[in-house]
């Protein structure tokens, strides 16, 4: 069981890490974009992914990667395929988060002559932090149960205990799956609402 959650884990942070650089660079490039019409086929093909099953998406990845000739089976299909399945709430939360900034704050900053890059890291990113935090705490935990469903492509990790468990009906395989991966999702939840409070700067938290 614990190399199990050892692939999970490994499956989900590298996954989460990819998307959510990915996702955070392309929020703030549509904050910049002028183009509506791009900005809308972007999050619409985002928003289309998502709307696919967790495990056609899978399955689609791996047509995929057969048609390339690339490997089928692996931690590299899974990896593309949760990549895929986690940028949209990021990306979405991202771009919502900095535009709804208060202009009247950007403004005052470019009066005080501080340039595009100091206003996004010093002003647009911390202000917004709570709504992007809120997109990547759901991604992680999404990521963390379609990761379960890796294992029917050998990328190993909990999905293969309980799929063994689904097919010899042991009850103690599909603990050793299930349990591990809720946990997983509290315990990941729990510690990104940690680095969120302890990120957001002091004037904006909200004491619960």
């Amino acid at each position: 069981m614990l190399s199990a959650t050892y692939e999970h884990v490994y499956l989900v942070f590298f996954a989460m890490l990819i998307a959510t650089v990915l996702a955070l660079s392309g929020g703030v490039y549509l904050t910049r974009c002028r183009r509506p019409k791009l900005i809308s086929v972007i999050l619409g093909i985002a928003g289309s992914i998502q709307t696919i099953p967790s495990l056609a998406l899978i399955a689609f990845i791996v047509v995929f990667f057969s048609f390339l000739g690339l490997p089928t089976i692996g931690t590299v299909p899974a990896m593309v395929a949760l990549v895929l399945y986690a940028l949209l709430p990021i990306l979405r939360n991202t771009y919502t988060g900095i535009r709804q900034v208060d202009t009247s704050i950007i403004e005052v900053a470019i009066g005080m002559g501080m340039k595009p890059n100091q206003i996004l890291l010093s002003i647009e990113l911390p202000l917004s932090l709570t709504v992007i935090m809120a997109g990547i705490r759901i991604s992680t935990v999404w990521t963390i149960g379609v990761a379960t469903l890796c294992g029917l492509i050998g990328a190993g990790g909990l999905g293969d205990l309980i799929m063994q468990g689904l097919r010899s009906i042991q009850l103690d395989y599909l603990l050793a799956g299930t349990l591990p991966a809720a946990a997983l999702a509290l315990v990941c939840d729990w510690i990104l609402g940690l680095v969120e409070k302890w990120l957001t700067p002091e004037g904006l938290r909200i004491d619960t």
